[in-house]
């Protein structure tokens, strides 16, 4: 535990910082730029039919070299005005159960379901929040460890929190080279146990949240090359290498039986990551002796009553009782 909670040095720490601005570059491609690059026939389908349709989360159903596949990604936008229109790829519990609703369409039609991770987090605020954030995230997340068709996800920039995680579980879990992934922004890290915001690149190097690093730590499966200085620079080769990873990982899942897929499923959720268990010793309750008992009962003197209930939190009609006692 000594080693994880070291220090980084400064070149780790400029080497994390680099991936979080390449993974948040305004140029990277986005879920709309890589899906016509490749997949064909796609359809996008709108709405929770419940509430309303998040432009933060895009899905519908797609050509995978002619196979059907249902494909579900964040979407930021490109500017100011775009991301606006998108909440910057943080989608609210209605983008959530979008997803939801797609996934069960592809589980009934035995589509594959493809995922792609682009998002700081889920929106935070108060009407996110009394939509029932939380529990989208985690009905979404229940749901993905149960679908009994194959999920590939693809981490193509920001893997933030639990907005990423909800449509994060998946049997193959795959990342673009700059692309990052952790449980909280470095910002919201460093602001948390620094103090300081501005501690943020030593956040991002401590939480180890690169593809690198996730990979080493056997969150993510595989690390999908990124051409040129990134993938902002060609979004045609950063396409091409995602769907020959994508087909791959199909392929590798190939016609496995449900119960197989779903138990290799749980099993790889069961042995992500390190960590250590530490038990506290059990704490035997002090029982009161036999002479504190006795007294009890007895009301001896220098033994504390035990007090009723009506006295701790009197009721209305108490209170009147001692009113009119008085």
């Amino acid at each position: 535990m000594t080693e994880l909670m070291a220090v980084p040095d400064q070149a780790a720490v400029d080497a994390a910082w680099r991936r979080v601005q390449l993974a948040r570059h305004p140029q990277r491609p986005r879920t709309l730029d890589l899906i016509p690059r490749i997949f064909d026939d796609f359809i996008e389908l709108h709405g929770d039919r419940g509430f309303r349709d998040d432009p933060a989360m895009v899905g519908g159903p797609a050509l995978l070299e002619g196979r059907p596949v249902m494909v579900i990604g964040h979407q930021k936008g490109t500017d100011t005005e775009s991301n606006i229109m998108r909440n910057f790829g943080s989608a609210h519990p209605e983008g959530f159960r979008k997803a939801q609703r797609l996934m069960r369409l592809a589980d009934k039609l035995g589509l594959p379901v493809v995922t792609f991770l682009d998002t700081a987090g889920a929106f935070p605020g108060p009407a996110a929040e009394e939509r029932g954030q939380a529990e989208a995230i985690a009905s979404s997340v229940k749901l993905m460890t149960g679908i009994q068709v194959p999920t590939v996800v693809v981490i193509v920039g920001e893997g933030g929190s639990g907005g990423a995680l909800a449509i994060g579980v998946g049997d193959r879990v795959l990342a673009l080279e700059n692309a990052v992934y952790s449980v909280i922004s470095p910002e919201g890290c460093a602001a948390i146990l620094w103090r300081a915001p501005e501690a943020a690149p030593m956040a991002a190097a401590a939480m180890r949240m690169t593809a690198a690093d996730q990979l080493e730590l056997g969150v993510i499966d595989g690390i999908i090359d990124e051409p040129g200085d990134g993938a902002h620079s060609d979004h045609e080769a950063a396409a091409r290498a995602i769907k020959r990873a994508l087909l791959d990982a199909l392929t590798s899942i190939g016609p496995t039986a449900t119960p197989e897929l779903l138990t290799s499923r749980y099993a790889r959720l069961r042995h992500i990551g390190t960590y250590t268990e530490a038990g506290a010793p059990a704490v035997e309750p002090e029982l009161p002796s036999l002479r504190h008992r006795i007294g009890r009962i007895l009301r001896l003197p220098g033994v504390p009553r035990r007090p009723r209930w009506s006295e701790i939190w009197p009721s209305g009609e108490d209170v009147a009782e001692s009113e009119d006692e008085s």
